[in-house]
């Protein structure tokens, strides 16, 4: 079967069909169209997203009418929106944009990929932090790869050539630590680059400007009256940081335009107070993770809990978690919709953002006894790594993948997305697995 033929079959250059009855003289298109992309989201519900495309085939084999509607812009637009949660169009119509990602899950599926790494641009600056290349965060756009460190610095890559764009440095203040300056959180779009330190300062890059131009600190962080900013994110509209070491200030919430604080609310982190301060001195485990879902909410995660907030009402706890058995909060992620987290006895959990029912488990080898490492994309895999291995599963049912060819020693850091696996290992190398069709 052909490529056209999985994914759906029709070519007619994504143009635009006439939004009427069309040539069908008894439903009109746009009741066909909903009913093919109900069709492949409960496809995609009850087996995975892949097996949608052999769905839609099939359908679309029915009759000239159901043909017709396989050639519909919007058709393609809604099933990649809806199963592969692209809403930007990258390549020359919507049709093309499902194919791509459908042959790129299936990749990441069949362990197809090239590897390739990145080497830091050595630090130059007058810090006498020793550790100044230790990564922290990683975060992946369409275009960049950013890489945040425990000096302060972020360093920006092109994807696609692999090139070092840029070094950025936080504004000098005066430091309560050693490590008071280390990333802990990074948002980065193809437009723009938002990153912020344990001081709980956050600062902007407007990305195609000139290079010159420094950091704008958005924020002035204030740790004595909030405690150490130790994880940071964002989407859409909101900002937010998951502060530890005074109580009741757990979550901290900005609007993303104005870059305004809305609240700063929440008791999660207050167990781990003392160990927030610690990490302004000394890089030891982390405290906690926090991530913003699709529904304007968050979960996060520490040692013994689990949280969704509600971000429209101050940090309003819809749903909570607590466990027997601590989670490794290095293992911890989340997409829209789903969160994955190991516990001590290496049992890997996959919850529904929503209500934090469980949707399935699996056993992460070797983790009750070395650290993990985890992360998990919008397509559906969930990898992990302990100690020089990384493995990959299928989170809708908990199967079992492959591991990654390559071993790379010790990670200290760790993200995927829907094309790409990059960790940053201790030896001073960033490693890129690229699943791209």
């Amino acid at each position: 079967m052909s490529t056209s033929e999985e994914v759906g079959g029709g070519r007619g250059g994504g143009r635009r069909r006439r939004r009427g009855g069309g040539n069908n003289g008894v439903w009109p298109e746009p009741f066909l169209e909903a009913l093919a992309t109900q069709m492949a989201i409960n496809t995609t519900s009850s087996i995975n997203r892949l097996a949608a495309a052999q769905a839609l085939s099939n359908l679309f084999q029915v009759c000239s009418t159901w043909r017709a509607v396989s050639r519909s812009d919007l058709l393609w637009q809604n099933l990649s929106n809806r199963i592969w949660n692209r809403d930007r169009l990258l390549r020359p119509t919507w049709h093309d944009e499902y194919v791509y990602w459908h042959r790129t899950s299936n990749n990441f599926r069949q362990r197809r990929y090239v590897h390739r790494t990145l080497h830091f641009v050595q630090a130059n600056n007058d810090d006498d932090n020793n550790d100044g290349l230790s990564c922290r965060r990683i975060a992946l756009s369409d275009r960049h790869l950013a890489a945040g460190f425990s000096d302060g610095s972020v360093q920006l890559f092109h994807l696609i050539s692999r090139a070092h764009l840029s070094t950025y440095y936080p504004q000098q203040r005066d430091r309560l630590g050693r490590y008071s300056r280390a990333i802990s959180g990074i948002i980065l779009s193809d437009e723009k680059l938002v990153f912020a330190s344990l001081d709980g300062d956050i600062h902007v890059v407007v990305l195609g400007g000139a290079d010159t131009d420094p950091p704008r600190r958005a924020h002035l962080g204030d740790v004595v009256n909030d405690g150490a900013l130790v994880d940071f994110t964002g989407r859409d509209r909101w900002w937010i940081g998951l502060y530890a070491g005074v109580p009741g200030r757990a979550f901290h919430v900005w609007n993303s335009e104005t870059e305004q604080l809305i609240f700063a609310d929440g008791d999660l982190t207050d167990p781990e107070a003392v160990t927030g301060w610690h990490l302004l001195s000394e890089l030891t485990d982390l405290v906690g993770r926090v991530h913003v879902t699709a529904r304007d909410t968050a979960v996060a995660c520490t040692g013994p809990r689990l949280v969704v907030i509600d971000l429209h009402n101050q940090g309003l706890i819809l749903r909570e978690r607590s466990f027997q058995h601590e989670l490794i909060v290095g293992s911890f992620d989340a997409t829209s919709d789903s969160l994955v987290v190991v516990d001590g006895r290496g049992v890997a959990t996959v919850r529904r953002t929503e209500d934090l029912d469980e949707s399935c488990r699996f056993n992460v080898r070797g983790a009750s006894q070395r650290g993990v490492v985890g992360s998990m994309n919008s397509s559906g895999y969930g990898v992990m790594c302990v100690g020089e291995v990384i493995r990959v599963w299928e989170v809708e049912n908990g199967v079992y993948l492959y591991s990654l060819r390559e071993r790379i020693g010790e990670v200290n850091a760790m993200h995927a997305n829907e094309r790409h696996i990059v960790a940053c290992s201790s030896d001073g190398t960033i490693h890129l697995w690229d699943f791209g069709a």
